[in-house]
């Protein structure tokens, strides 16, 4: 986010056309897809305390490496490789935090993920607020990156003694026996193969693609397709991206109550219903009504399919890494998709296309189903 709000700055700073912004993104997706890939090996090296703090220090490093060459530059090609180095770092973490959190969730005996996602939701907004004030105070880009940077680097250093190893089963500490998955390459690619983690990877996909949606097309969709204003627009976006946080802080009780399976099922169709409000109801505060119920629907496919995908301690990290590869190409290929739709339906009617990866979400959506305690521990 604090990258982000200040990509405006950069392209002004860098003096670049809006093809070469886009090839910064791809940068950035490109890294992310690379991290994501390495991220398990990683994992089963290190252990995901130690990642999560290598993989934050090198995300502080990639934005500041970008925010001194928009600075100090301009330079275009330092740019991207800080850039990078961010989405790399930041793929290797995210596997990592995730691995961490399916294990406080073990030790706790109670689904906890969403609430997990829902700060990095709150953190997404709190980013981009900031961004937005450092932007009015003229606050150098590198000089505001940097500090972004730091307070990555002294949280995860003041936080690890606190997180939970993924090395537990149980509340008492029981410890995870070595096999194939976790001490060599060739047995953790072969999770790839395995029919469970491809079709959490779908439910995963679907949800991104959701989420994704929105945060790259909503806003215009809402200027160019109900006829708001650019401010309206945004604050549309806002009213998704609340939704989404309620929706992850509030998910915890319903997964205790109704279970995975009818939770992701009704999150899809919540999405479903609020996507065709807001396509093709012509009228703006009934459009928001269908924005708040996509953000809703939204929320909780990706935490849900994390969760899922660690399952089984032994091989948590390898399916983690494959379902999130899996999620995260719905972030690489979906905006380009819905641009190119655009041209021809208008975006409005180009987010169609979401709405059929929310039923194919729907219906595999019995993969992510829990599993019986015998068959965690076996």
């Amino acid at each position: 986010a604090s990258w982000v709000s200040r990509l405006p700055a950069a392209r002004d700073a860098l003096d670049v056309s809006p093809g070469q912004v886009g090839l910064l993104i791809v940068g950035i997706s490109v890294g992310s897809i690379i991290g994501l890939v390495a991220s398990s090996h990683i994992v089963a090296r290190f252990g995901a305390v130690h990642t999560m703090t290598g993989g934050l220090v090198g995300t502080a490093l990639g934005i500041l490496i970008a925010g001194l060459a928009v600075t100090l530059g301009p330079s275009f090609g330092l740019a991207f490789v800080g850039l990078m180095v961010f989405g790399a770092s930041n793929g290797i973490t995210d596997v990592a935090m995730n691995v961490s959190g399916a294990a406080n969730e073990r030790a706790l005996g109670r689904s906890i993920m969403p609430i997990f996602h829902a700060f990095f939701s709150f953190g997404t907004m709190v980013g981009a607020g900031l961004g937005a004030l450092a932007e009015l105070a003229r606050v150098p880009i590198a000089l505001h990156l940097g500090l972004a940077g730091a307070v990555l680097v002294i949280a995860i250093f003041l936080a690890r003694r606190f997180i939970q190893s993924e090395h537990v089963i149980e509340d008492d500490g029981l410890p995870i026996a070595a096999d194939d998955h976790s001490n060599s390459w060739r047995g953790r690619l072969s999770i790839w193969r395995d029919p469970r983690t491809l079709l959490i990877g779908l439910v995963v996909l679907a949800a991104a693609f959701a989420e994704g949606s929105a945060n790259d097309w909503l806003a215009i969709a809402s200027v160019d397709g109900h006829g708001v204003n650019n401010e309206t627009g945004a604050l549309i976006f806002g009213v998704f991206v609340t939704a989404m946080t309620i929706g992850r802080l509030t998910g915890v009780f319903l997964l205790d109550r109704f279970g995975r399976v009818i939770v992701l099922r009704g999150s899809f169709l919540l999405a479903v219903v609020g996507l065709l409000i807001f396509i093709f109801v012509p009228n703006t505060p009934i459009a928001v009504i269908g924005v708040v119920l996509w953000g809703l629907g939204s929320s909780l496919g990706f935490p849900i399919g994390m969760s899922a995908a660690a399952d089984h301690p032994k091989t948590a990290a390898a399916r983690v890494s494959a379902v999130a590869t899996i999620g995260y190409f719905a972030f690489l290929v979906g905006p380009p998709v819905i641009g190119l739709l655009g041209e021809h339906t208008g975006v409005l009617h180009a987010l169609l296309i979401v709405l059929v990866l929310a039923a194919i979400g729907f219906l595999v959506a019995g993969a992510a189903r829990e599993p019986s305690k015998t068959a965690t521990l076996s």
